[in-house]
């Protein structure tokens, strides 16, 4: 298991523990066999398995969250990618705003 497949399925069980769904829940509603939902689900969150693009395309769209948040290994930007995903259109304005004024060199 690598340390990418960990924290995939790490980001995943933080999400839809967020969004008050099981893992049976959240795997039918991704399109999963009812049979195996709850089991897909738990060995993506293991870091047992990782689901391909298309799959965590289908989990975010449910868990209305950006796909890359799943990939980023770095805690703070996948922090940072729900925060913007989250904000109206002004504030992810500002926000942009902002991080531009922290790179500036001077």
């Amino acid at each position: 298991m690598s340390n990418g497949n960990k924290v995939w399925g790490r980001r995943l069980k933080e999400i839809r523990t967020e969004m008050e769904l099981s893992q049976k829940q959240l795997g039918i509603q991704a399109g999963l066999d009812p049979f195996v939902a709850s089991t897909r689900i738990n060995r993506y969150e293991l870091g047992v398995h990782k689901a391909d693009y298309k799959i965590a395309q289908r989990l975010a769209e449910i868990l209305r969250i950006p796909a890359a948040y799943f990939y980023t290994e770095d805690d703070h930007l996948a922090e940072i990618m729900l925060i913007y995903h989250r904000a109206n259109q002004k504030k992810k304005n500002e926000l942009l705003k902002a991080a531009r004024k922290l790179t500036e060199v001077g």
